[in-house]
């Protein structure tokens, strides 16, 4: 008998993987906040005595060196790195029990290095934990080493896929740590659960000739995060324990400072609470979303944090999320409402939230009058004065956007806000969750905004001018 059990990080888009045999345990790409796995081994009574690697992250800040050194585990992985490990390359054996091992096979394409581990039970191949090779409908980015090796990379990554294939039979689960929201994945991944022989009919690394797969890869890579640049360092260089340890809170008074003087306070709570009432100056970046991936792609690295939230416990969450991308210690932390931490100098403000009809009305009242001719870079919104800003990435604005819209990117917002027309804004994105966010630094710029707080795909039915 064995099991594998999933650690999701939803908000990251990842899994880490605890398999056993009821006795022992081996881990497979670990997050930082290892408590969570080490609360799973003791719930189902099981020692860990193996971790792995399937690659040094881009994405996340890996929990393996602090895991391996709270339970004496044997830590494994393929790249160079600056602390004791055990080498693996192609074809060695990572044994967890006696009837249970990983094998590793050499699947570069996400990086060079990269390694799957084979999960043989009894002789028997069951599955493969594919790290960021093979995903469930596409496969790993292969750009995340620089754009100079994307072309190689995503040759390899084909090839790969392919020896995974070989290797396999149909019926073999296949386990990814990457491709359920992370930027890793190339486009969008889909399913829960997968084998090979399903990857077989949807995947486009199997289905695809090698040079029809690399276009089709190299074509559809969009922006990721910027903090991804510092991932891999941390990692090759051995991250630090966890300290979740809250500092004390923040007076008002304090808080204002920071507001003044132009620092990053971040709103954890919901958009909607957010636009009902919020401190002015704030940033809504709402624990109901991915905040830790827009915080850490807005802000410079190293720049002072404060967090807002309705408790304790919601500062302790948005903590954890950011450790993982390697934001450890936050500048400042305040609990409270709105209304609670406000001083004479930090004023209550709300903002407007609309729906996609409310724009359509909008649009057909407000004279549809360019205020820039449009560019081939996506041109221009501004209609009379009623001005849409899309803060969805570029791919997305390729594929359908609002007619006279302009599109910003949320993470290029603070600095193009000056190409944004005079006039009422009214921003959107896929959701409404990076419009909430935009809008909030929109309206500490000084801009009047109104939150289009609506889902993009209703924006056609609803009577907005569309364009592709």
């Amino acid at each position: 008998m064995f099991d594998v059990h999933v650690i999701e990080t939803s908000t990251l888009g990842d899994r880490s993987y605890l398999v056993t045999d009821g006795k022992t345990a081996a881990v497979v790409d670990p997050q930082r906040d290892v408590d969570r796995i080490l609360a799973l081994a003791g719930k189902l009574g099981v020692q860990i005595t193996a971790v792995a690697e399937t690659h040094l992250h881009n994405d996340y800040v890996s929990g393996g060196l602090e895991l391996s050194r709270l339970t004496g585990a044997v830590y494994a992985l393929a790249d160079a790195a600056d602390f004791p490990h055990r080498a693996l390359s192609d074809g060695d054996i990572l044994d967890i029990s006696p009837t249970l091992r990983l094998r590793a096979l050499h699947t570069p394409g996400h990086t060079f290095h990269h390694l799957s581990y084979i999960l043989d039970h009894d002789g028997t191949p069951e599955g493969v934990f594919t790290g960021g090779s093979l995903l469930f409908g596409t496969t790993g980015r292969p750009d995340l080493l620089g754009h100079e090796h994307a072309e190689t990379l995503a040759r390899h990554q084909h090839a790969s896929a392919r020896r995974l294939a070989d290797a396999l039979p149909d019926g073999a689960r296949i386990w990814p740590t990457h491709g359920f929201g992370s930027f890793c994945a190339v486009g969008t991944a889909g399913g829960d659960a997968s084998t090979l022989g399903r990857q077989r009919l949807a995947n486009p690394a199997l289905r695809l000739a090698e040079d029809a797969f690399v276009t089709e890869v190299l074509s559809g890579l969009d922006a990721y995060p910027a903090y991804y640049a510092h991932m891999g360092a941390i990692n090759a260089a051995g991250p630090a324990p966890v300290d979740l340890r809250l500092p004390e809170p923040a007076t008002p008074k304090d808080l204002a400072r920071r507001i003044d003087a132009g620092e990053w306070v971040v709103d954890l709570r919901s958009r909607t609470a957010y636009a009902a009432s919020h401190l002015i100056g704030t940033v809504s970046l709402g624990l109901d979303g991915s905040m830790a991936t827009w915080l850490g792609w807005l802000t410079a690295r190293g720049a002072p944090i404060t967090l807002i939230g309705a408790t304790r416990d919601s500062v302790a969450e948005a903590q954890r999320e950011l450790v993982r991308i390697g934001i450890d210690h936050p500048a400042a932390v305040a609990i409270g409402t709105p209304e609670t931490l406000a001083t004479s100098t930090t004023r209550l403000g709300s903002l407007r939230r609309a729906t996609f009809t409310d724009l359509a009305t909008a649009l057909t009242t407000n004279t549809h009058t360019p205020s820039r001719s449009s560019t081939a870079a996506g041109g221009v919104s501004g209609v009379g004065r009623l001005v849409v800003v899309d803060v969805r990435l570029a791919g997305e604005w390729r594929d359908g956007h609002v007619a006279g819209s302009l599109n910003i990117p949320l993470p290029q917002l603070t600095t193009r806000l000056a190409e944004i027309p005079a006039g009422e804004v009214w921003v959107h994105c896929g959701s409404g969750y990076r419009a909430a966010a935009a809008a909030s630094l929109l309206a500490r710029a000084g801009r009047e905004v109104v939150i289009i707080d609506d889902a993009f795909a209703r924006a056609a039915d609803q009577g907005v001018p569309m364009t592709a």
